[in-house]
């Protein structure tokens, strides 16, 4: 199933109609879960309070409390993979992460997110770190650092790419296979492994954006 959106008779890919509905079922919950805080929660504030208590630890433990400034752009990001990981489970339904254009959007805004960071707070001695420790392994050591930040995009669209689109082929099998009935065991494994993927993208991104806040050391 791939819906397109016709807007003034220029289709939107299935991709973009699910980032979309993502966006758009993630704004809802958030307001659902907050128009009316309790002390004594009810189950969708719990469960979001569960799941953005989590991401806060995480973050807390990855980047320690200078890193509570990026909570909305991490938590952002998790949050999005998260749902759009897990949508695609759902017979009839794509993950919008199981196209290789929704991961490589987030990898550039996490990679350029990091260089912002590493500049505003280093200034000019950022860029330092691409030059090696003495000024006669420029011409090896630039080449290396170059090649190794233009890697990270890559591996975090990839990596994000290959095992949710793996996901969603598989199950489109099952499907055809056992059309009535997937089995539970399966089932078990996509979640497991959306939630997995979820988390090293988060980790991935912590551990770029703290690179770039100790770089000048």
């Amino acid at each position: 199933m791939n819906p397109v959106l016709l807007l003034e008779n220029h289709y939107v890919p299935g991709h973009v109609t699910y980032t979309l509905f993502v966006v758009a079922l993630l704004s809802v919950l958030s307001f659902l879960a907050t128009r009316r805080l309790q002390v004594y929660p009810g189950r969708l504030q719990n469960v979001m309070e569960v799941i953005i208590g989590g991401f806060d630890s995480l973050l807390v433990d990855t980047m320690g409390d200078k890193g509570k400034k990026f909570f909305p752009l991490i938590a952002t990001l998790g949050l999005f993979i998260l749902t759009g990981n897990l949508i695609g489970i759902i017979p009839g339904f794509e993950s919008p992460t199981a196209n290789i254009n929704t991961n490589a959007a987030m990898a550039l805004v996490v990679f350029f997110s990091t260089h912002v960071v590493g500049v505003s707070i280093h200034g000019p001695k950022y860029f330092k770190q691409f030059l090696g420790p003495v000024w006669w392994l420029i011409p090896l050591m630039l080449p290396i650092e170059i090649i190794s930040h233009l890697s990270r995009p890559l591996s975090l669209t990839f990596r994000l790419f290959g095992n949710i689109a793996g996901e969603d082929i598989v199950l489109a099998v099952v499907l055809l296979l056992v059309p009535l009935l997937v089995p539970l065991p399966i089932l078990i494994l996509m979640i497991f492994t959306s939630i997995v993927q979820t988390l090293v993208f988060m980790l991935l991104a912590m551990m770029y954006i703290a690179g770039a806040l100790e770089a000048g050391h």
